[in-house]
C-alpha cells in the first residue's frame, strides 16, 4: 500500500505527497498532460520538440541542468503520444532547487533563437540516426499508419517527417508552450523523506503565482473499426527479416486491459511462454518472439513481433503466429498459466515500487488517468481476470480483419 497526500493550487495545479523515510534522495515528478496526439497533423514531432526545449533555458534561468547538478541533483524526461513527463531526483537538502528550475519554465521559456535552432538540430539528428538509419528504426514509422487511419496515433512521437521541425517557426512553439503548459495542465509529485508542509510551502512558493491558461479541451477523431486485413511489405538493408503484427485493443482505461496485457505475458512473458517456448525452444523458427500492449490511453495496439531463423518466410512465420493465436482462441488456459502471469506482474509491481521516482512517475500518471488511488488496486485488477476474460479478449482480438502486418524484408545481397 502506497499512501500519500493531495492537494490542489488555485490555478490547477495537482500536487501529490509522498512520504518514504528510507531514502536521503527525493523525487520530484512534473507530468504534462499533453503528447503527440495532440499535435497539428502539419506540425508533428512538437511533443518531442518541447522535451529538449524545456531544457534549453527558462525566462528566468538560462541554463536549467547547471543549477541542478551543483545541488547534487540530475534530471530526464520522455514524450509519449500520450504524455510528456520530466523528472529529476536529488538530496532532500536540495529539493528547492527542483520547484526553483521546473516553476520558471513552466511560467515561461526563455524563447531565444538559438535554443529553438540548437533544440531543433539536436531532435532532426535524433530523427535521422534512431528512425532513419538505425535498423529498424522506421517500423513505426511505417506501421502506425497503417494501423491508423484518421487517429493522430497514426504517427510516431519523432513526428511524420523531419520537415515539420525543421520549418517550425517561433510563433509555432510559443502557441504550443502556452496551449498545453500550464498549471492545470500538469501534476506534481513530490516524494521521499520530506514532510507535508515543506512540500506545500514550496509548491505555493514557486508555483502558486503562476497564471493558469485557458485549458485545452481534447477532442480527437476516433479510429473506425478496422474491417479488413492490411499488409505492407518493405525491403531495407537489415540483418534478418522483421515481422510487425498489430492487433486494435483497448484503452489503457478500458476495463479489459488488465486481461489484454495477460493475453501478451501468456503468450511471450519469459522463457515458458508460449511463443517463446514453442518458436524459439521447442521448434526454432524464429530467432526472437514477443508480444506486448502499446498501453495507450486511447485506443491501442497488441503487437506480435518476431525476427525468423534464416530460411523460414514470413509468410510461414505470419502462419505459425497465427496457429499460437487460434489456440488462444479455441481454448481456456490452466490455472497455472494464468496464475503464473499474475505472479510475475505482482513481482514487478512489487520490484518497482522500491524505488521513489518509479512511486512518483506512477502516482502522477495514475493521477492524469483517473485517480492516484488506483495504483493501490491495480495488482488486483489482474488478479480479478479470468480464464473466461482471456478466452473472450482472445476472439475479440485475433481477427484477420482487424490486423495490420508490416513485412520487413532484408535485402539480397
Amino acid at each position: 500500500m502506497i499512501e500519500f497526500n493531495q492537494f490542489e493550487l488555485s490555478n490547477g495545479l495537482k500536487v501529490i505527497h509522498h512520504l518514504d523515510e528510507t531514502t536521503p534522495i527525493v523525487a520530484f515528478n512534473l507530468i504534462y498532460d499533453v503528447g503527440a496526439r495532440d499535435e497539428n497533423p502539419e506540425r508533428t514531432g512538437f511533443a518531442h520538440l518541447f522535451e529538449h526545449l524545456m531544457f534549453g533555458g527558462s525566462k528566468h534561468i538560462p541554463n536549467f541542468d547547471g543549477p541542478l547538478q551543483v545541488a547534487g541533483g540530475q534530471s530526464n524526461a520522455f514524450t509519449s503520444n500520450d504524455i510528456t513527463n520530466y523528472y529529476c531526483t536529488l538530496p532532500k537538502d536540495n529539493l528547492e532547487t527542483a520547484f526553483w528550475l521546473d516553476s520558471d519554465r513552466m511560467l515561461e521559456l526563455a524563447f531565444t533563437p538559438k535554443s529553438l535552432e540548437v533544440q531543433r538540430n539536436v531532435v532532426i539528428e535524433e530523427f535521422k540516426q534512431r528512425y532513419l538509419n538505425q535498423p529498424y528504426g522506421d517500423i513505426w514509422l511505417l506501421l502506425r499508419p497503417l494501423a491508423y487511419t484518421v487517429h493522430p496515433y497514426q504517427w510516431a512521437t519523432i513526428g511524420k517527417e523531419i520537415e515539420h521541425i525543421a520549418d517550425a517557426t517561433m510563433d509555432d512553439v510559443k502557441n504550443f508552450f502556452y496551449k498545453h503548459y500550464s498549471p492545470q495542465n500538469g501534476i506534481l509529485c513530490v516524494a521521499g523523506d520530506i514532510a507535508l508542509e515543506e512540500v506545500k510551502y514550496l509548491t505555493e512558493k514557486y508555483f502558486g503565482e503562476i497564471p493558469a491558461r485557458e485549458k485545452y479541451r481534447r477532442n480527437l477523431p476516433s479510429e473506425p473499426i478496422q474491417s479488413e486485413y492490411r499488409e505492407l511489405t518493405v525491403e531495407r538493408d537489415v540483418p534478418s527479416d522483421a515481422l510487425y503484427m498489430a492487433f486494435h485493443m483497448c484503452a489503457r482505461t478500458d476495463k479489459d486491459y488488465h486481461a489484454t496485457d495477460l493475453v501478451s505475458d501468456i503468450l511471450s512473458r519469459g522463457k515458458s511462454s508460449r511463443l517463446f517456448k514453442g518458436l524459439v525452444l521447442d521448434n526454432p523458427k524464429f530467432n526472437e518472439i514477443s508480444a506486448y500492449v502499446s498501453g495507450s490511453l486511447d485506443n491501442g495496439l497488441f503487437v506480435v513481433t518476431g525476427k525468423p531463423e534464416e530460411g523460414v518466410s514470413l509468410e510461414e512465420a505470419q502462419e505459425l503466429i497465427w496457429d499460437f493465436l487460434e489456440e488462444l482462441k479455441n481454448s481456456e488456459v490452466s490455472d497455472r498459466e494464468l496464475q503464473k502471469v499474475q505472479n510475475k506482474v505482482e513481482s514487478s509491481n512489487v520490484f518497482g515500487e522500491m524505488s521513489v521516482l518509479n512511486k512518483a512517475m506512477s502516482l502522477c500518471f495514475y493521477e492524469l488517468i483517473g485517480s492516484a488511488e488506483d495504483i493501490n488496486s491495480e495488482v488486483d485488477k489482474y488478479r480479478n481476470v479470468t480464464k473466461a476474460d482471456l478466452l473472450r479478449i482472445s476472439n475479440e482480438l485475433f481477427k484477420k480483419e482487424n490486423c495490420s502486418v508490416l513485412n520487413y524484408k532484408a535485402k539480397v545481397k
